[in-house]
């Protein structure tokens, strides 16, 4: 008996290790339940809710292939040894396949399952699934991993020229098993149900999934470059909570890319060739996590930022967390974010940017809650879009490139039209007034909204002044807009 055992891969389509394993022989499914683990993980309502709504698309879709899927509970990944070994010496499973992921404490969990089992006399397969390109296999010429993305990209190109990762097929059904397969959970204990308002937003199932994605790379992807910086347009694929479960793959995204720009990822549509290149900084982030491992166990990626002196600034880290800042476009990300589970990725940046730079606060406070609160909290793009607004990580925003709030809203939201959904009480206002309320005073002023918690131009001056305090400071250049 083969298992395959589920992790963030919730599909049958292009699935590697549920291919690898059912060519071998008959094949069980497995999947864990570890709430102590994800609390830990600080992994949101909203995404764990996600994952059991897409398991139970996921058994149907096995049921077809004649795949029962089990349900095990394992509270920590300490348990999940035991846990796996039971299930495989009921079911005389001779070997496990998992596709491998890359978090600190994901691999210790599978060196310890494979321990166990290699003990029992039990193989344990691993494939690549989640990547192009196997961590290690794509390194510096002094066989370093990158720490910086265009470099990284460059050799990635080189290497997509003459191996382009190619589609696992659906496996055929097999004979039916006498194992019936578990009833799935609807809500795990600690995970709070999410509304009904949220979960309509992002329907489960690969079905859901693959129509997303043809529709996006039919005709959107084409304006992607122009317009995925825009909050108010529908300018981004919706897809990274689909990602971030394994409800569709990147070689899926990288075909269907391929597909709407004539075969070509570096020239061509330049819309197309943009959204690879998104595809490329995940696979960057990742890389990064087995690179270096300190980035999944909270510390900098550059050693000499851990010396910042942060400001510990609950009032402020609240008002930041509750959309009131007196900032409009980040109160209106953060809104955004708490109503949806999703926030555009250029207001990932500006709210980032305004929470470690203007209001000086710990990145590691921002990406907790983040992880928290989106239903796409992926470990190493989180943390890779965090450390880089910090400037502590790889390839990180240089210090002194502090997004000015204002002017970004003005730029990227110049209607206002994406403020006024999410903060209601400025909706009123026009739009060269909506960006800056401060300004309006006396009668003019909108009561409802708070003042600005933080002076952007003297807060902008501390920031600097706390890096260049710090050893290895870069050159200054001019303030980005």
């Amino acid at each position: 008996m083969q298992l395959i055992w589920l992790r963030s891969d919730l599909r049958v389509h292009d699935n590697t290790a549920l291919s690898a394993a059912m060519e071998q022989g008959p094949t069980i499914a497995v999947y864990m339940i570890s709430p102590g683990q994800w609390l830990s993980h600080d992994d949101a309502a909203c995404k764990v809710d996600f994952w059991l709504r897409n398991l139970s698309h996921l058994s149907k879709a096995l049921e077809a292939l004649n795949v029962p899927l089990l349900i095990v509970h394992a509270e920590t990944w300490a348990q999940a040894p035991k846990a796996l070994l039971d299930i495989c010496q009921q079911h005389a499973v001779e070997n496990v396949h998992v596709n491998d992921e890359y978090g600190f404490n994901e691999a210790k969990r599978d060196r310890e399952a494979e321990d166990a089992l290699d003990a029992a006399g039990i193989l344990f397969s691993r494939h690549l699934d989640q990547l192009f390109f196997q961590p290690g296999s794509v390194l510096t010429k002094s066989g370093g991993y990158f720490k910086v993305f265009t470099q990284f990209r460059r050799v990635c190109y080189a290497r997509l020229h003459y191996s382009m990762p190619t589609l696992v097929a659906l496996p055929k059904a097999q004979a039916k098993l006498a194992i019936k397969g578990d009833v799935i959970p609807d809500t795990v204990k600690g995970f709070p149900e999410p509304t009904e308002t949220l979960r309509s937003l992002w329907p489960a199932g690969e079905d859901e999934a693959r129509e997303r994605l043809n529709t996006f790379t039919d005709e959107q992807v084409h304006y992607y470059d122009q317009e995925r910086d825009f909050p108010a347009k529908p300018g981004t694929s919706q897809l990274s909570a689909y990602l971030a479960a394994g409800v569709i793959s990147p070689r899926q995204c990288l075909h269907a890319a391929l597909r709407s720009n004539n075969g070509e990822f570096e020239t061509g549509n330049s819309g197309s060739v943009t959204w690879i290149n998104e595809l490329l900084w995940r696979e960057f982030y990742k890389h990064v996590l087995v690179g270096f491992p300190r980035v999944s166990r909270h510390r900098a990626f550059r050693p000499e930022t851990e010396a910042l002196q942060w400001r510990h600034s609950p009032t402020d880290l609240q008002a930041w967390q509750e959309g009131r800042t007196g900032l409009p476009i980040v109160d209106a990300a953060i809104r955004q974010m708490l109503e949806t589970g999703w926030m555009h990725n250029r207001l990932r940046m500006i709210t980032a940017m305004f929470l470690t730079k203007n209001l000086l606060i710990d990145w590691r406070e921002g990406e907790r809650f983040f992880m928290q609160h989106l239903i796409d909290g992926d470990l190493a793009s989180n943390n890779g879009g965090w450390q880089w607004s910090s400037s502590t990580g790889t390839d990180a925003s240089p210090y002194f490139r502090i997004f000015n709030p204002q002017s970004q809203s003005e730029r990227f939201d110049p209607e206002g039209v994406f403020i006024k959904k999410w903060v209601p009480e400025l909706a009123e206002l026009n739009k060269r007034d909506i960006h800056n309320p401060a300004a309006l005073k006396g009668l003019f002023g909108v009561k409802e909204y708070p003042a600005p918690i933080v002076d952007l131009k003297a807060s902008r001056e501390r920031a600097l002044q706390a890096f260049k305090s710090l050893p290895q400071r870069q050159p200054e250049t001019q303030e980005a807009g």
